[in-house]
């Protein structure tokens, strides 16, 4: 079966559902990614996921540019947010057709793992009332800040719909090796956030920066993609990568092109195969 490509909503920001679906159509994705919960970020399309309208007009997009719905974003761990309030994005996301959903910890107690584990159990219970599998992210600013913590809460967690979502920038911004990713199990890994950087950040607000604003194309710097795509040979592929220069000069649609194009080259087009035959 062959992989899909989805969209990410932070690739294209400030689109609303059903414009993030032309574009993605447009460029030649398989699939769109949404978000619709709020994160109360600058530019932020005002998308209620109860609105019948944007469903509608979004799942007619969908039908008409022959789409599918992938991943919802983002349902994160926090002390002041019970996963019940997750519930109408996920319900939102079911209807549209998505089948993944991210979620991440934005704790700030380092001896808060018993918390972490039960909410993310939560929020997997939720997921699971909607056909939804919850993968868990570990940015490198937020509380799981590399691959052994997001794996340890998968392991107590235990959840039969739980994942463990990669994006490249942060395993790399983390200290994460290739042989850390051999040893992840695959039937965590639904699906990889593709993105590239010219270097190593050297403080959390350069982190922050690179991340939200200036992430690079696939090949364009120093993450070695040919390798990871060996690792996960069958693993869907979403874009996520924003680039605040880029969106300006080229516009959505094509930046949303040759990023997809750039990844295809090493997740289509051979390179992996070579690496891992030789």
């Amino acid at each position: 079966m062959s992989r899909i490509y989805a969209l990410e909503y932070l690739t294209v920001p400030g689109l609303t559902p059903r414009e993030l679906v032309t574009v993605a159509a447009d460029a030649g994705y398989d699939a769109a990614s949404f978000r619709l919960i709020h994160m109360g970020v600058a530019g932020e399309p005002d998308c209620d996921p109860c609105d019948a309208q944007m469903i509608r007009e979004t799942k007619a997009e969908l039908q008409a540019r022959g789409l599918k719905a992938y991943d919802v974003e983002l349902a994160r761990i926090l002390r002041e947010t019970p996963a019940a309030d997750y519930e109408r994005a996920f319900a939102a996301a079911a209807e549209l057709g998505c089948t993944q959903a991210i979620s991440s910890a934005w704790t700030d107690v380092r001896n808060d793992l018993p918390f972490i584990v039960e909410r993310f159990g939560e929020i997997c219970a939720l997921g699971s009332q909607y056909g939804l599998t919850v993968n868990l992210e570990y940015p490198a600013f937020s509380r799981l800040c590399c691959i052994e913590d997001a794996q340890e809460v998968l392991t107590l967690t235990r959840a039969p719909n739980q994942g463990l979502l990669i994006d490249t920038l942060y395993h790399y911004f983390t200290g994460g090796k290739l042989a850390d990713l051999a040893r992840v199990p695959k039937k965590w890994v639904n699906f990889l956030h593709v993105n590239d950087t010219h270097h190593m950040a050297l403080s959390k607000a350069e982190m922050i920066h690179i991340a939200r604003d200036a992430r690079l194309y696939p090949g364009e710097g120093v993450i070695p993609f040919a390798m990871i795509a060996a690792t996960f040979p069958e693993a869907d592929i979403a874009i996520e990568l924003p680039n605040a220069e880029r969106m300006a000069v080229l516009g959505p649609t094509e930046h949303a092109r040759r990023a997809l194009m750039a990844a295809k080259r090493f997740f289509d087009d051979g390179e992996a195969a070579t690496v891992s035959a030789a």
